[in-house]
């Protein structure tokens, strides 16, 4: 099985040998006056991702460089720039199977916590760096406005819905630097698991969902 690990839009030149994510409980055991021991339940706790990463510092046939980052120490900096920020980011994995079937996917908004870099004599000259991330959920307040039309008024004022037989014009998108097919669906579809739909509208021109182009322009569902 292939694996494709991001760290916001930084794919990893080679996945982790272990991807543990930790969900806790927020659950609470209290005793009542009789003194039997009961579970008040709580809704789940944040998931917990810890990764040991390994940055290359030599050419391997397995590493996998999209231009990303180039380096350990841009890797790093970017890393500096993800705690200082203190705002949230995408952690993405891509499973896929022999013949490019595509099994279940992880997409989860996270933080980080804490990273670790050391150097291990017995890794050569590549670069150990152990991540801790966790689930960042979103939340505020949303205010909704609704305006009410009778009828005539709303027809009037969309009097495009009464056309019959035009097609609506074919929805695309340009690839940035560090763009995936994942990172492209879920921004613009909202759904990273739909990426084959996007490979499948475009195989004249992507060959390898993998490889992507900066300037290419690709059509949306």
């Amino acid at each position: 099985m292939a694996y494709e690990v991001y760290i916001d839009d930084m794919l990893l030149p080679l996945p982790p040998e272990k991807i543990p994510v930790k969900y806790s409980s927020q659950n609470k055991t209290v005793n009542l006056i009789n003194g039997e021991e009961i579970n008040l339940l709580k809704p789940a706790g944040l998931a917990e991702i810890s990764l040991d990463v390994t940055i290359p510092q030599m050419d391997y046939p397995c590493a996998v460089w999209d231009g990303s980052f180039d380096d350990a120490e841009e890797f790093i900096e970017r890393l500096k720039e993800l705690k200082k920020g203190k705002t949230p980011f995408e952690f993405i994995v891509i499973r896929e199977g022999a013949g490019g079937n595509s099994f279940f996917d992880t997409s989860l908004d996270v933080t980080l916590e804490e990273y670790k870099v050391s150097d291990d004599v017995s890794e050569g000259v590549d670069v150990l760096i152990s991540l801790t991330l966790k689930e960042y959920r979103h939340y505020g307040t949303h205010i909704l406005n609704f305006i009410l039309l009778d009828k005539e008024h709303a027809e009037a004022e969309n009097p495009e819905e009464e056309r019959q037989g035009q097609p609506s014009p074919a929805k695309t998108y340009t690839v940035a630097k560090g763009d995936c097919l994942w990172s492209i669906s879920k921004k613009v579809l909202g759904n990273g698991g739909r990426w084959r739909e996007i490979y499948n509208l475009n195989q004249d021109k992507v060959k390898n969902p993998n490889l992507i182009y900066p300037g290419q322009i690709l059509t949306m569902p």
